[in-house]
């Protein structure tokens, strides 16, 4: 079914896409940088061989029925919930994840490719806390949430809305799925997340994605992204696994991810804890094409490493650098797309200790070849809150991080040294034509860091980063202009929300995402 013929799809809807203002998005980050490869060939199929081992010798416990059944019938041997399954299957299994991912947004303009040289930035999510726009922390509601999805549409470098960016602790835990899927697809026409909280949820996700897209859009195009997280040590849960399930059977791309914590729930070394991560995502990768051959899935992890002093995950370190680097060469290995996590930290406030974890962990990131790049706005506190200036200098960091990772650029080499032969020893170049074509282009001018003398500095007020950003996003926030759902659609899903919560006991867990 085409994008045009969708249900609603008519002359009204287009009337209004002429109508509304467009905010300019990067498209995704075609990556010309060489990647950091700490690990010689011999090192990679070290790592492989022993990942393989613990899959084959010491098993991962799958706690959902359906998934022991599934595997069984694939040939694998099941004691209990635990699951042994040998090399050859498992790379047989693998062979079937497509190598790219198309992520197919509301506005076409706007949709991404992730794999190979192709990445995106996403930003937080998760955040039971936030710091908000008079930079106060406290308990968010829903329409704080439609604040990060409205500035997640405003931002260049942001290439999805997410979906629960700070937890709307204004509704019921049963019904927030719902609200929080339809903050994501109502303030922003960029791609989104879908909540994976429960198999029921997931489908309820899905449904709403089906009323936006169509059913039969969705079959053969990525709408939407799900994650799943392992319980490391080597553990599977039927609440991730049920969700899986949902988003596999609709071809919809799920982010494998084992939650690590490197010290904790994994040794205390890099390479081994890079074995064991290793094994736990591809024993999941695994699974999702037992689940249905050909589904999109992304290897993927939350990684941090643990203070031994308090046991509080930590961020920014070099071991978590490495771990990256060496992630990233494993996924090539097995030809996957692959997620990280970005400008993580663990400062309490929008400091220099954020500043600093947040640009290790992101220069890490750039140099090992990611491709969902995740929680890349917003993170601090180590994801307690959600920072909205923080959120906002995070995405033009990304912006930053967007351009050296393109590479040099070559198309204009020639006019510039015809430059150098008129300007001659001892001029400048600050009124030659070549400047003045390509002074917005040639080196990236940011916005909210001050570079002026200290002198403008005080005369404007001498304000620090964080004033500067909360003023910035106040700024977005008062020209932002909704990309209107079209009206039908925007009934329906209103309709299948009120539905839902009819039908949903108003009690329920809530499952943290990382």
């Amino acid at each position: 079914m085409s994008r045009t013929r969708r249900r609603g799809a008519g002359s009204a809807g287009k009337r209004h896409q002429i109508a509304t203002k467009k905010i300019p998005m990067l498209k995704h980050l075609t990556r010309n940088l060489p990647c950091v490869e700490p690990l010689s060939p011999e090192q990679i199929e070290r790592i492989d061989h022993e990942s393989m081992r613990i899959l084959e010798e010491v098993g991962v416990v799958y706690r959902d029925p359906i998934a022991l059944k599934q595997w069984a019938d694939a040939g694998a041997r099941v004691d209990g919930e635990r699951v042994y399954a040998d090399r050859a299957m498992i790379k047989e299994l693998i062979k079937t994840i497509p190598k790219d991912v198309t992520l197919n947004a509301r506005d076409p303009e706007k949709t991404v490719k992730l794999g190979g040289e192709n990445s995106i930035f996403v930003p937080m999510t998760g955040a039971p806390y936030m710091r908000d726009l008079e930079g106060v922390r406290r308990n968010p509601g829903i329409a704080d949430l439609g604040t990060f999805h409205k500035l997640s549409h405003m931002l260049p470098a942001i290439h999805s809305s997410a979906h629960h960016i700070i937890e709307p602790m204004d509704l019921p835990v049963a019904y927030r799925h719902l609200h929080i899927t339809y903050s994501s697809m109502k303030y922003s026409d960029k791609t989104f997340m879908g909540m994976t909280t429960s198999g029921k949820n997931s489908e309820d996700v899905l449904d709403m994605c089906a009323i936006l897209f169509g059913a039969d859009y969705m079959e053969e195009n990525p709408v939407v992204t799900g994650n799943v997280n392992g319980n490391s040590p080597l553990v599977w849960d039927e609440t991730m696994l049920s969700a899986l399930r949902a988003f596999a059977k609709r071809k919809q791309v799920v982010l494998i991810s084992p939650f690590v914590l490197g010290g904790a729930n994994t040794p205390a070394s890099t390479v081994p804890a890079v074995v064991q991560l290793n094994a736990e995502a591809l024993s999941c990768l695994a699974y999702s094409q037992i689940v249905r051959a050909g589904a999109p899935v992304i290897y993927g992890h939350y990684l941090s490493t643990v203070s031994m002093k308090s046991g509080a995950p930590m961020a920014g370190t070099p071991e978590i650098s490495l771990m990256n680097f060496m992630i990233g060469q494993m996924a090539r290995y097995y030809d996957l797309p692959w997620r990280t996590s970005n400008t993580l930290g663990g400062a309490k406030t929008f400091d220099a200790q954020a500043g600093y974890e947040s640009a290790s962990t992101m220069m890490a990131v750039m140099l090992s070849g990611a491709h969902y790049i995740w929680h890349s706005a917003g993170w601090n506190e180590a994801g307690m809150h959600c920072s909205i200036a923080k959120f906002v200098v995070d995405a033009e960091q990304c912006a930053m991080g967007y351009r050296m990772a393109e590479g040099p650029k070559w198309d204009d080499f020639d006019e510039a040294l015809a430059a150098v032969r008129d300007i001659g020893p001892g001029g400048h170049y600050l009124g030659h034509p070549h400047t003045l074509a390509n002074f917005e282009r040639g080196f990236f001018m940011p916005e909210l860091f001050d570079n002026n003398s200290i002198e403008q500095w005080k005369a404007e007020g001498s304000k620090e980063i964080t004033q500067r950003a909360l003023e910035y996003a106040k700024k977005l926030l008062k020209e932002y202009e909704e990309p209107k759902l079209d009206e039908a659609k925007n009934e329906e899903l209103l309709a299948y929300i009120a539905k839902r919560e009819s039908e949903i006991p108003a009690d329920g867990g809530l499952n943290q995402e990382f």
